[in-house]
């Protein structure tokens, strides 16, 4: 009997033991009582400006308001330095914010490529089933090869939530919109009302009034594009700039004026008006689910002057544009509010090129044509191999040989690109040349990693040229200046440049970046703050905020 007490007596310590174990484990183990996550964002506000710089913006800080860009920077993470790469054009960077991913990944290179059939530039987003001529409607984002931001928003609620574009590029606003947008809108060259593809199936209220009883013609003659502020206000001019404003009219006898307005700041103004109507009418924000609203401007240097020198007109664009900026919010304000509001505001680059200085400066210029560049390297492919069209022609830099001969003949591809980079290497105004071998084997440029990341292979040539520094680069593009034709040739300047990012959302704290950031990040910030997925091919992490 006393070992059956004694036995006893040991289990009742060792099951003491293992309750007080328990107890105490459970105590240490406790979660504490974590904070309740902030509600996810309503609405989603994005501004994709082509041609902003960090440098700009905090130049004509004193001339903005409290809502705008000084809002931005004083409660919101501000991105200095987001790096697209070389040889980015604003639509190819559109499409790297949107997918979080490089031209060659999501099948977006530059604004037009080059078809080597019939010969022709056409716009990157043309519906790959049409071939020769083509309509704005026939625009569609079936050439994006992956998901967006703006997708993955609506497919978040179930296609409950809205997403909506609108421009005066019409392809930034189908990169904008996505594959699942409901309505993608841009003015058109044509008609100067508001155009959509064939892809998006919604009006929305606001384009429906502007179409029908607020056109854009009926307006346009009344309109002109004056300084913004007294012209002491715009910081680092020359004295003579000061002297005379500039005004800027769209006459009904110039053919180009709708072009003309769409490149001004009325243009991004018109845009502006239309995203707080959308914002009001639709009640954006305010529905239970998330919405987003996609809005492109412009500031890049405006090409329908007589002067080479337009930083006023850049400036007062700064100007205006922070002012668009306000009345958005202003919207947002008197909706859903900014408290349940994601707004982002970033920026693409500006086109590389610009008006040639004046002679009376002597900066060393010359001019680079490639169509005798073309003809003078047939001459010389015809002289080693043969009679034939060697060359199909020339696009964005890309040199195209006849594929087609070149496999007929037996021949091989590398060896004639290799005979073909010697001979333009030695032309006048060639810095160098890159084969298309030596590109996608990242043997190429100053960062080839990056090079190769932003070629699509499927509209790339065979020969990259790198003209001279100052060169214009003819046949190029006509456009007006105050009713007279001119001929737009671009002057090659090498800059490297990196665009600023704006966030604002009460989820994150306000700070500033500095260090440069890889533009196939933002999507997945953006995408992290509102938590849902990442765009599809979006490679990189998001930014720790």
């Amino acid at each position: 009997m006393s070992k059956k007490r004694k036995d006893s007596s040991i289990n009742a310590r060792i099951v003491c033991a293992l309750v007080a174990s328990m107890v105490s484990i459970g105590v240490v183990a406790a979660p504490s009582h974590a904070k309740a996550p902030a509600p996810r964002p309503t609405l989603v506000v994005g501004i994709f400006v082509e041609g902003l710089t960090a440098e700009y913006v905090d130049l004509l800080r004193s001339n903005f308001g409290e809502d705008g860009f000084n809002r931005l920077l004083e409660q919101g993470v501000t991105v200095r330095n987001v790096d697209y790469g070389p040889g980015i054009d604003a639509t190819a960077a559109t499409a790297m914010l949107v997918s979080g991913a490089a031209p060659a990944v999501n099948g977006v290179p530059s604004a037009s490529a080059w078809d080597m059939t019939t010969k022709r530039e056409y716009p990157v987003l043309l519906d790959p089933s049409l071939a020769g001529s083509y309509t704005e409607q026939q625009l569609t984002p079936s050439p994006l090869l992956v998901s967006t931001l703006s997708d993955e928003v609506r497919i978040s609620d179930g296609g409950l939530g809205q997403v909506h574009a609108i421009a005066t590029d019409p392809q930034l606003a189908i990169l904008m919109a996505g594959h699942a947008g409901n309505s993608c809108y841009w003015i058109s060259d044509v008609t100067g009302k508001w155009t959509s593809s064939r892809h998006f199936r919604e009006t929305p209220l606001p384009i429906s009034r502007r179409n029908v009883g607020l056109t854009l013609n009926s307006r346009l003659d009344t309109m002109a594009w004056e300084p913004a502020v007294q012209l002491d206000r715009y910081p680092d001019l020359p004295e003579y700039k000061k002297l005379y404003p500039f005004r800027h009219t769209f006459p009904s006898r110039d053919t180009n004026r709708l072009k003309m307005f769409k490149a001004s700041a009325m243009g991004n103004r018109e845009v502006a008006q239309t995203a707080a109507e959308y914002i009001s009418s639709l009640k954006l924000g305010s529905r239970g689910v998330t919405d987003m609203i996609s809005v492109g401007a412009d500031v890049t240097p405006y090409l329908y002057g007589r002067e080479a020198d337009n930083r006023i007109e850049t400036m007062d664009a700064y100007i205006r544009l922070d002012r668009d900026i306000a009345s958005i919010v202003k919207a947002v304000e008197n909706g859903p509010g900014m408290a349940n509001t994601l707004l982002f505001v970033a920026g693409t680059p500006a086109p590389s090129g610009g008006k040639r200085d004046e002679e009376r400066w002597n900066i060393p210029t010359g001019q680079f044509s490639p169509r005798k560049a073309v003809s003078l390297l047939n001459m010389y492919l015809m002289a080693l191999h043969g009679n034939g069209e060697w060359v199909s022609g020339y696009h964005n830099g890309f040199f195209y040989l006849n594929r087609a001969l070149i496999k007929e003949r037996d021949m091989s591809d590398t060896d004639i690109r290799r005979e073909s980079a010697e001979f333009l290497a030695r032309m006048s105004g060639v810095s160098d040349v890159y084969t298309i071998d030596d590109i996608l084997a990242r043997r190429a440029g100053d960062n080839p990693s990056a090079l190769q990341r932003n070629i699509s292979p499927n509209h790339a040539g065979d020969l990259l040229v790198m003209v001279n520094p100052g060169w214009e680069v003819t046949d190029g593009e006509e456009y007006s200046v105050q009713g007279e034709t001119q001929t737009q040739l671009p002057v090659v300047r090498w800059q490297a440049s990196t665009s600023p990012v704006y966030i604002l959302s009460p989820q994150i704290d306000a700070t500033e970046i500095v260090e440069r950031i890889d533009a196939r990040a933002i999507a997945p910030t953006v995408a992290r703050i509102l938590r849902i997925r990442s765009p599809n091919a979006a490679s990189l992490p998001a930014v720790n905020l």
